[in-house]
C-alpha cells in the first residue's frame, strides 16, 4: 500500500512530465497498516487522474463484473466511449444492487467490520505457514499472501503434465500444492512482465476470503508439505 510520501513522489513525477494517472484502488476499504489515500485527493491531482474501484472486491462479488471510474468528465468521457465499443453496456439490475449495497454499507459500518475480520483471517493464514516453516509477504492491504515456497524440494521424479511442464517455476509449484494436498494458488508471475517473471518464480498467492472452516482444514492439508522442505542448513 502506498504511503502518502510515496504518492506525493508520484504525483510530483507526473505534474512535472504532464502525466495521466490510473490509480487501481479497487481495495480502499482493506488496507490494515495504514490509511488509504486516494492520489487524486493530493494537489494538482484530481485534473490529471482516473481512479479505478471495483463491486467484486468491494463486496466479495468479483462475478457481477461491476465497477467505476472516476475522474473529470474530459477523462471520464473517451473511457465511456471505449466501455461501449468493448463491452457495449453494464448489467443494469447487478448496478442497482452495487447501488444499494453502498447506501447500506455506509450505514451500517460493513466496511470497518470487513476490514477487521479480513485481517483476523490474514492473521489466521500467515499462523498457518509459520506453523509449516514458509516465509510470507505480510500484506498491507486487500485479501492475499505471498507465500515463499523456494525452500520445497519437489522430488526429481514427480510427474507433471506436459502443459505444466513448459511453464515457469512457481507453475509447477501450485500443481504441486493442488495434487498432493488439495490446496489451490496462483502463480503470481502471471502478473509480471516477461522481463520481470523471474522476480515471482519463488511465490504461490493464496487467498484468505474464505470462511474460517477453509481456513482450518486448509492447515490441516499442509502439514504434509514439511516433509517436502529442504534443510536451511
Amino acid at each position: 500500500v502506498f504511503a502518502r510520501d510515496e504518492l506525493e513522489a508520484i504525483a510530483t513525477i507526473a505534474q512535472r512530465h504532464n502525466l495521466l494517472v490510473i490509480s487501481d484502488e479497487v481495495y480502499e476499504h482493506l488496507t490494515y497498516a495504514t490509511d488509504h489515500v486516494s492520489i487524486a485527493t493530493l494537489p494538482g491531482m484530481w485534473e490529471r487522474t482516473i481512479t479505478v474501484g471495483s463491486a467484486g472486491k468491494l463486496f466479495g462479488v468479483t462475478g457481477w463484473r461491476v465497477g467505476w471510474a472516476i475522474g473529470p468528465a474530459e477523462l471520464i468521457h473517451p473511457t465511456l466511449s471505449a466501455h461501449t465499443r468493448i463491452v457495449f453496456t453494464t448489467n443494469t439490475p447487478l448496478q442497482e444492487g452495487v447501488a444499494s449495497a453502498f447506501v447500506q454499507a455506509t450505514s451500517n459500518g460493513f466496511f470497518d467490520s470487513q476490514r477487521v475480520e479480513y485481517e483476523r483471517r490474514r492473521d489466521r493464514l500467515m499462523a498457518i505457514f509459520d506453523d509449516v516453516g514458509l516465509p510470507y509477504v505480510v500484506p498491507d492491504g486487500a485479501y492475499y499472501l505471498l507465500v515463499n515456497a523456494a525452500a520445497i524440494k519437489i522430488p526429481d521424479t514427480y510427474e507433471f503434465p506436459d502443459f505444466i511442464k513448459e511453464r515457469g517455476p512457481n507453475f509447477k509449484l501450485v500443481y504441486f500444492f493442488i495434487k498432493e494436498f488439495g490446496v489451490s494458488g496462483i502463480p503470481p508471475t502471471e502478473f509480471y512482465s516477461a522481463e520481470h517473471k523471474a522476480l515471482a518464480n519463488d511465490y504461490i498467492r493464496f487467498a484468505f476470503c474464505k470462511t474460517d472452516e477453509g481456513l482450518e482444514d486448509a492447515s490441516k492439508r499442509l502439514q504434509k508439505l514439511k516433509l517436502y522442505l529442504q534443510s536451511s542448513s
